[in-house]
């Protein structure tokens, strides 16, 4: 992954791949878990925490969100804006790796390679790039309300699941008012590129949880036929947001492409790997053991 990256600042500003340690720490953190280390020395330095490097923009978008889910009806309103709560927004990992990429595609683009802060532009092209971080989050929470209505669940982020709380149908209005909501911030961008990328990864989740619904058992043991499913249900949308992100700064094709690439594989080639100590039934007899699960990073 690291690899990967130093490959998109590598494109970006032309700076050899070997040097991609010495790039700001905005940069580096794109790499979750990567000790800092110089070019020479194999010392591990510092982790750098990705979290706070954007933690006042993640709280203006956080607060954007919650004001955005505004709806005539009051219980509407109410169950839309369920999960934007202060306390129970979840680890917003998508959003931390856009505001992360944006910062990394920004420090050298084509047109103005060293805008300063207070530059007009630069101040309307972050807040662009945050109205993406909004509108993936506003997606991301509509398929995780959906999801729940879907697998009958109970609980989400340590609390109760919206539809356990609510009920179905609510639950089903209200993810469907922040798909809305999502696409008309969306459109908002007046960019057909970044609205074609945000609705296909829509069109995906769909796809993905269609996939996993309809697998056959022969399917469910494929990894080929896994991992298209983890593709389309969980790295799309942070790989189209990436990719998103990368257009609105002004790179080139090759840039985007790499920025598409570094979300895709963020979430498909590094699963969480989980022990667990649970009972399981095979063949009418009851075991209890250690099991390893297996599966994407959640975002």
């Amino acid at each position: 992954m690291t690899i990967l990256f130093s490959r998109v600042v590598s494109r970006i500003s032309g700076t050899p791949k070997k040097t991609f340690f010495n790039c700001p720490q905005l940069c580096q953190a794109l790499v979750f878990g990567t000790s800092c280390r110089s070019p020479t020395d194999s010392t591990p330095k510092d982790k750098v925490d990705p979290f706070s490097l954007v933690a006042h923009e993640m709280s203006l978008v956080s607060k954007r969100l919650r004001s955005s889910v505004v709806a005539k009806v009051p219980e509407l309103a109410s169950a839309a804006g369920y999960f934007f709560k202060e306390g129970v927004e979840g680890k917003r990992t998508c959003s931390v790796v856009l505001l992360l990429m944006a910062t990394a595609v920004d420090i050298h683009r084509p047109e103005s390679p060293f805008c300063c802060i207070g530059d007009t532009w630069t101040i309307e092209l972050r807040r662009r790039q945050q109205l993406i971080a909004e509108i993936t989050e506003m997606i991301h929470v509509a398929s995780l309300i959906h999801d729940d209505v879907l697998d009958d669940a109970d609980t989400r982020r340590g609390i109760g699941s919206l539809s356990f709380v609510v009920g179905n149908k609510l639950a089903v209005l209200a993810g469907d008012f922040l798909l809305f909501r999502a696409l008309r911030t969306l459109a908002s961008l007046k960019n057909t590129e970044v609205v074609s990328l945000l609705v296909t990864a829509i069109e995906n989740l769909v796809t993905g949880e269609t996939m996993q619904m309809a697998a056959t058992i022969e399917q469910r043991c494929s990894m080929e036929y896994y991992m298209q499913k983890t593709y389309y249900k969980t790295a799309s949308l942070i790989s189209n947001s990436c990719k998103a992100i990368a257009l609105l700064s002004g790179q080139t094709p090759g840039v985007a492409k790499l920025a598409f690439e570094y979300g895709k594989n963020l979430v498909c080639k590094f699963p969480k790997v989980i022990l667990r100590d649970k009972k399981y039934v095979l063949s009418g007899t009851t075991y209890s053991g250690i099991i390893l699960c297996i599966w994407p990073i959640s975002l």
